[in-house]
């Protein structure tokens, strides 16, 4: 079979403020495609990137050439396969068990929702990303982690750090030299932690790892710490503020859901329509065909859940917020081994906590000005503002 096509005019730049348009002429022109500027190949329907990312013998998570190496310090879990992703991805797990969920995190949660609605000004107009969304995933991550001390303002700045530089397939200087930084200021903070929770141990990601009865080394500790940093605040945040942009603007949906209480409806929907993670990468073990052309042995794929999320064939009209279509998976969480580890923590405290109990405070809250709400991301994706007024 031949080899996939090949672009050399789709920009990465493109790719970050444009990228729906661009995936809905590949599914349609090109659903398998070498892209240059990323230097890997984009599948862009939702039957080949959940099987690729179902079948970890013949695609491994370890891209070689990933800027998330260099961002991180680390080869991360993310870029494992087997065993070892494995024994790190337990190492942490046991803090997001169900029991933890509802006694510790969920009520955490809570608390810190209700600190930070208290805080907001009634009947002007307000940012919800830096003023809510932003501080809010910061604050309850921290306490999940077992780094309380690190505060809201660290926490986001290291988190964008973390996810510009993974994301930098440009490999520009900037992105590097500021992670650098953030990097310096997670190892001391994480190096003066370990023996506080050594002496006090509790269920914190922190502790779980440090206190294990055969525990992974101290370095892969911190990267997955890292990885909870970099992921764990963008992904509830973005998807925050786009479910909250979908329903003030579509008052009629917002209206149902206030009256049945299915605020998971809109949870669900508003992932899909645009997920926080947009891609992943898997590199081929072996040739492998798909869709008529040939992925070749080490070559990279990009699985873009964003696109597979707007795949024609699973959702009609993929493009609209609709909390009502019909029911179709969405791959916003991953798939196979990689799926993600707050996924139920997600969905309990967005879909059943935040969203109902934001709109019971404010239940006629504003969109000011749809049209100034901007969107970025390529590998990562979410409106850069929200600006509302807060109505009682």
């Amino acid at each position: 079979m031949p080899l996939a096509p090949s672009d050399d005019q789709i920009t990465i730049d493109a790719l970050t403020w444009d990228p729906y348009s661009i995936y809905r002429r590949l599914r349609a022109e090109a659903p398998v495609l070498r892209v240059k500027s990323v230097g890997r190949t984009l599948l862009t329907k939702a039957e080949d990137t959940r099987a690729v990312k179902d079948d970890p013998a013949r695609f491994s998570s370890n891209d070689p050439n990933t800027p998330m190496a260099r961002a991180f310090e680390a080869h991360t879990l993310m870029r494992k396969d087997g065993e070892a992703h494995m024994a790190e991805r337990m190492a942490m797990a046991p803090t997001f068990s169900p029991k933890n969920l509802k006694t510790l995190w969920v009520p955490t949660y809570e608390k810190v929702l209700n600190d930070y609605l208290d805080r907001l000004p009634r009947d002007e107009v307000v940012d919800l990303f830096p003023a809510l969304a932003g501080p809010l995933a910061a604050r309850v991550l921290a306490h999940i982690l077992g780094i309380p001390g690190a505060s809201d303002e660290e926490m986001q700045r290291w988190s964008q750090a973390l996810i510009d530089g993974a994301g930098n397939f440009g490999y520009a200087d900037e992105p590097f030299e500021r992670v650098a930084k953030c990097n310096k200021e997670m190892n001391a903070l994480l190096a003066a932690r370990v023996p506080e929770v050594k002496a006090e141990p509790d269920q914190t990601a922190l502790s779980v790892m440090v206190n294990a009865d055969n525990p992974i080394p101290m370095s892969q500790i911190v990267s997955n710490i890292k990885i909870a940093i970099g992921g764990g605040i963008n992904e509830p945040r973005d998807a925050l503020l786009t479910i909250l942009f979908g329903l003030l603007t579509n008052p009629d949906q917002l209206a149902a859901l206030k009256e049945s209480g299915d605020w998971n409806l809109a949870f669900e929907e508003g992932v899909r329509w645009v997920a926080p993670i947009q891609l992943s990468t898997r590199r081929a073990l072996e040739d492998v065909d798909i869709r008529g052309v040939t992925v070749q042995a080490g070559d990279v794929v990009m699985t873009v859940q964003a696109s597979a999320n707007h795949d024609e064939e699973l959702f009609e009209h993929p493009e609209r917020f609709d909390v009502f279509r019909k029911k179709a998976p969405h791959q916003s969480f991953g798939s196979g081994p990689h799926h993600c580890l707050g996924t139920h923590l997600a969905r309990q405290t967005i879909g059943r906590i935040a969203l109902p109990t934001i709109f019971e405070r404010f239940p006629n809250m504003e969109l000011v000005d749809s049209a100034k709400v901007v969107w970025k991301g390529f590998g990562f994706r979410g409106p850069l503002n929200l600006p509302v007024r807060l109505n009682g």
